[in-house]
């Protein structure tokens, strides 16, 4: 049994050829695993696939993730996936933002939920976009008192403490309509 985890490298594009059944080609000529499962090679039409063993897959192009920052770096934040096209998911796989180039000074920080638009795979690593209107900052709090906010036009502003901050909030902002409850 071979046994692959997401993200693992199956082949290069040389070899065989992405089905699209739980397999990406991450641009650089690597054939790559999205979900945990058995690699399955067909040797006549020269692709591969994998079979799922469990549910765990990752986000397609254009897919939209909500989910919470986990860490922010100078350019880049990094954020845990919670929610897929509104579905929950349990796999807790992360994708990088890059906020180069963005008029804010922060877009988001450390346990803020925040949206973002999916834009593919790149050495393995899924690489998301804060620039779409419904992408950003959808839950918050105060960084000062941990107090509730409200929007303001180029941001939050706390009520508690009167504290404002700058962040890329999503036109979605306070909305909890994707939330599933089980």
């Amino acid at each position: 049994m071979n046994v692959v985890c997401p993200g693992d490298k199956l082949s290069c594009i040389e070899e065989y050829e992405s089905n699209d059944n739980n397999t990406f080609d991450d641009n650089n000529g690597i054939i790559r695993s999205t979900t945990i499962g058995t690699k399955c090679i067909n040797k006549k039409d020269h692709t591969l696939k994998v079979k799922s063993i469990s549910n765990i897959s990752l986000p397609k192009m254009d897919d939209v993730v909500i989910g919470v920052v986990v860490s922010v770096v100078s350019s880049m934040i990094i954020v845990s996936i919670e929610y897929v096209n509104n579905n929950k998911v349990n796999s807790k796989i992360e994708c990088v933002c890059s906020t180069r180039g963005t008029h804010k000074k922060t877009m988001a920080l450390v346990d803020d939920v925040i949206a973002l638009k999916i834009l593919g795979y790149k050495n393995g690593t899924i690489h998301a976009s804060i620039n779409d209107p419904d992408a950003g900052v959808l839950f918050t709090r105060c960084k000062k008192c941990s107090g509730d906010v409200i929007t303001i036009k180029d941001g939050i502003k706390c009520i508690n403490c009167t504290w404002m901050d700058d962040r890329k909030i999503s036109r979605n902002f306070g909305n909890t309509g994707f939330i599933k409850l089980s």
